[in-house]
Order: structure tokens, then sequence, then C-alpha cells
């Protein structure tokens, strides 16, 4: 589908011999009339196969247009209805271009990213063609989650957009998962595209080596994903290139395009044997009969059964409300049981609610007479933890919460001797008068979320923190409501470096009153050095001040020097 070049190389993709325009800097523009049409009949003998590039020969990727004269006379004996029929006027807007797209003069590029949209994980030489602006710009859009796309401006680039999307990981177990969600990302660019009112775009292979996602398989969900749109809007698209920068993919794309956009009969027919027994729904996603919403009519009424005789319209209006209650138990004794004890009733759901917060309330609370906070109200279930925690890591990935970031009350550490993430927590730094309690709420579920899906260890520095206002055990417990279930399960310990005997008794009152599980991992370390029994010193960023604090509580005998900081420390 592609010609080799002759002399030049474009920017970031192969040499063409269609010709380019030269810009400033040396590189060279493709216009899109200069790129071979899938329809293009004048191109079939050239992009057939009877010519491929020497390194894959014909052996490895067999041809979907050989077939034997007995197969073909068979699809068409029993008569098999194409799923995917000769359409000219789609076919005529579909181009398989070698190279990167972003050489192309259309009117969107896509660019493959990762969730956060930064430079290091974008299709590799985007960003330098575009210039700086792009990342500066792909900066304020908050990120990108997987099968999702967001659009900037194209800067130095020939198109005027960029649309950029985020692939998604393979593993076998989750192949459905994968498929759709990959379905999902082709399918938003071209909404984008249409969103914007622009009509042409270039797609490179969205789906990535980094993320192990087959090349074969995933070439079949984005052209059968790209076919099933412009069959709804095709009259609103003028071109989709399908950009590939290695021959395995060229050589991919040009046997299956016949199997989705067959140019003629003999190619309708013989897709028809060979395109997969699962080819997705009308989006081209990947369809599981498990899944599917049955609605099942309601059975037969047999004689034995009361009917209503009366016309609810003749009786008169004392008596309506009996008609209708008896016909509400006539349609009641019919509905299945089984699906009826799903559902409980929302009042006596709401009222139940009402009693566990008021028995809470009139309850004797200890530690509130203690000085510890209101630890009343109802716990929690499962259920509503889990969409308490989902509602404020939304509003969390939504907000700019760089000003809590540099405070530097809660970062990441490096990994604890055993392997698992670190997440630091510096107490001297939480100044309360100062921080918006509701905002560090939210930046701590950020931090935390993609750390507590598998064990972890939190490392706290109490070093001088007691002479700072601490929240009460209320909050925290609503903090660990909002962290959620995962967070118990996953956490393997706390380590409290120079605990008090405040901290310690707060501590206490933890287990009694919050979550023993949790608060039972607390592991009290007196020295710097008993710490880095545990984690290691150089997966730690240590503030200057904990240092001279430990030197200050412990003594000055069997001192020693840290490397790093030049400040002394005692052997233990």
């Amino acid at each position: 589908m592609y010609r080799s070049v002759a002399s030049a190389t474009p920017r970031g993709g192969l040499p063409t011999d269609s010709g380019g325009i030269p810009t400033d800097r040396g590189d060279y523009v493709v216009c899109l009339d200069q790129v071979p049409c899938w329809s293009d009949t004048e191109q079939r003998s050239s992009l057939g196969y009877d010519n491929e590039d020497p390194s894959y020969p014909n052996s490895y990727f067999s041809d979907p247009l050989t077939s034997s004269p007995g197969a073909e006379s068979s699809s068409s004996s029993n008569g098999i209805v194409s799923r995917f029929p000769v359409d000219h006027e789609i076919n005529s807007k579909i181009y398989l271009w070698r190279g990167n797209p972003w050489n192309l003069e259309v009117d969107a590029v896509v660019n493959s990213a990762n969730e956060s949209l930064d430079e290091a994980h974008s299709s590799p030489g985007l960003h330098a063609a575009a210039g700086p602006g792009l990342a500066e710009e792909c900066a304020t859009l908050g990120g990108c989650r997987t099968g999702m796309a967001k659009v900037t401006n194209a800067y130095d680039l020939p198109a005027r957009k960029v649309i950029h999307t985020v692939g998604p990981k393979y593993a076998v177990k989750y192949h459905t998962a994968a498929e759709n969600a990959l379905s999902h990302c082709y399918r938003s660019c071209l909404e984008l595209l249409i969103e914007n009112e622009l009509q042409s775009i270039a797609m490179g292979c969205i789906y990535t080596e980094a993320k192990n996602y087959p090349r074969e398989p995933a070439a079949h969900v984005a052209i059968r994903t790209v076919r099933r749109f412009l069959e709804k809007q095709k009259d609103k698209i003028m071109a989709v290139v399908f950009c590939t920068t290695t021959s395995s993919d060229t050589e991919i794309y040009k046997r299956l395009l016949p199997l989705y956009f067959p140019r003629d009969r003999h190619e309708e027919e013989v897709a028809v044997l060979k395109l997969p027994a699962d080819v997705g729904d009308e989006n081209g996603e990947t369809i599981l009969d498990e899944r599917k919403i049955r609605i099942k009519p309601l059975p037969v009424v047999t004689s034995s059964a009361p009917k209503p005789t009366t016309d609810v319209a003749d009786l008169p209006v004392s008596d309506l409300g009996l008609t209708m209650r008896r016909n509400s138990s006539y349609l009641v004794s019919h509905l299945d049981p089984a699906f009826m004890s799903q559902i409980k009733d929302p009042d006596q759901r709401r009222k139940e609610q009402w009693e566990k917060a008021a028995q809470a309330r009139n309850s004797f609370n200890c530690a509130k007479l203690l000085g510890f906070g209101d630890l009343g109200g109802p716990p929690l279930s499962a259920a509503e933890e889990y969409s308490l925690h989902s509602r404020y890591l939304a509003k969390a990935n939504s907000l700019n919460l760089s000003e809590i970031a540099e405070m530097k009350i809660v970062y990441r550490g490096g990994v604890d001797s055993e392997g698992r993430p670190v997440m630091v927590v510096v107490g001297a730094h939480f100044l309360l008068r100062c921080l918006d309690l509701e905002r560090f709420v939210l930046y701590v579920v950020k931090e935390f979320e993609p750390i507590m899906q598998k064990p972890y260890t939190i490392v706290y520095f109490h070093s001088a923190a007691s002479l700072q206002l601490q929240p009460d055990l209320g909050w925290m417990r609503r903090l660990q409501q909002i962290l959620g279930r995962k967070h118990q399960r996953n956490l393997h310990a706390i380590y409290v470096l120079h605990p008090t005997l405040g901290l310690k008794t707060a501590i206490f009152a933890l287990q009694l009153f919050v979550d023993a599980v949790v608060w039972k991992k607390v592991v009290y370390v007196d020295r710097l050095l008993q710490l880095f029994r545990y984690v290691p010193r150089e997966q730690l960023t240590i503030p200057d001040f904990v240092f001279q604090h430990d030197l200050e509580v412990n003594g000055g005998k069997g001192l020693i020097v840290d490397p790093r900081t030049k400040y002394v420390y005692h052997r233990p």
C-alpha cells in the first residue's frame, strides 16, 4: 500500500517517492493526495501480494485473497452474508501510509500516550516535530484515561490538531477488556475529529510494544472499529490514514484491510471465509453473550389466576384505589421472587441508615469524652466506602493540588527492604493553621491510589511534630473511610520515627475506637539507624531537621556522619 522512496527522508518516517514539500528545517510534508487510496484501482497491482518486502516473504504472511476454488464456491453456495460488504464510498476514504502520521498534511494526527500525556511516553518523535508548545498544552489537560482521547493544537506540525489517546495494557486473562478499551481509543479519536469539525485523520498504531499488545489482534480491532464508525458517519469524514512505521505492521495491514474493506465481490467472498468468528458488535467491540442483559416476557397467565373483569375507567373514584391495588397484586404474583429479593426497599434502607446514625449519636461517646474527637456515626459498608473513595478520587484528579504537594507533608519514597513501595509522611510539615484539610484529603487520596493497589509501607517522621496542632481522631477515622478497605488490606506497616507519649496514646485510642487492624501495624522506631533496618537509607528523602532532632533526642554518643546531609547521628 505504500511506495518506497527514492531520495529524501521525511521527518520521523521513511522517505517517499511521492514527493514532499520541504520546510524551513529540511523536513518533508506529504499531502493527502500524494498517498495512495485503498480503492485506487491503479495501485492494485503494485499493492498486491506479488511484490512484497523481501525481508517479509509471502510464506510468512499468508495472502487472505488466496483461496481454493472449492472454498470460494462453497461460500457462495452456502449463501453466507458478508458482515463487511463492498462499499466503494467508504473505501475511497481509507489510506495506508508507511511513515509517521505527523508528516502528513491532514486535519488531525493521533498521538499514542500514557495517562499523564507526558512527552517521554508519547509517540517517538512527535513532540520534537511539534515543538515545545505541545508539551506545555498537554500539561494543562489533567491527563487522560485509558480508552479516552483529548485534543490539542498541532503547533509546528502540518496538521491542524493532535488527538491524544491512551491505549490499554494487554494481558491474556483480560484480553476482552483490552480489546474493548483499544476499540474505544479509535472511536474516541474519530468522535473528537467530528466534534472539532475536522474531516481527515492520520492514525498510527495506538497499541504499543511497551504495553505488550499483540500486533495482529490489535490491527483487527483498529480496522474493524474504523469500518463500523465510517458506516455511520461516512458523510462527515473525508479520509482515515492508517500509518505504520515497521515492515511487520505494514504487512499485517495489507493482509487485513481487504477483509474489512473489500474492494470487489471476490475480496468480499474470500473475507467471509477469512474473517475471525468474533468481529464485534455494531461499534466493533467484542461481544460476550454471558454479559448480555436478558429480558424475559412475563409467564403465560394460567386459567387459575384471577383476572380483573371491570374496566378501571368505568369505576367510581371510591373504588379506583382498591382496583389498582388488586391489579398490582395480580402482576406481582407473576414476578420472579428470586429477582425481587435482590432489591431492597429504598425507604427501608434509608430508615435503617437514620436509625444507625441516631443510635451512634445517642450512644456514650467515650472517645469524645477523652478529648480525641467525635468518633460517632454509623460504620460504612464496603459499597459505601467504595462509592466514597471513587467520588474523592474523581474530584482529586480534576483539581490542581500543587500547593499541597509543595508543603512536602506526603510524598513518595523508594521501596522498603522487601521491595514494597514507601509513602513518607512528615508530621512537622502538617501546619494545621495553614492547611485546607479538605484539599489535603483529596491530595492524600490521589497520591495513595497508585501504590495501595498492592502491599506498601508508610514511614511517619514525628520529629518535632509535637509542637504542631494535629487533627483529632474523628478526622483520622473519616480519612481512613475515604481511603477504603484496600488501604486496610494492603498496608504492611507504619514505621513511626521519634514517637512521643502523646502520639502513642493517640494511636492506642485509634486501635480502640477506629480500626484495630490498621493501627496495630504501627512499629515505633526511636533512632534513624533502626529505621534503616526496615527501609534502606538511599530509599528515603529525609528532611534535615529530622537528623538534627535524632541527634538532640538520642544524645551525642557514637556519632557518625550522614554522607549526604553532613548531619551526625549516633550508632545504635
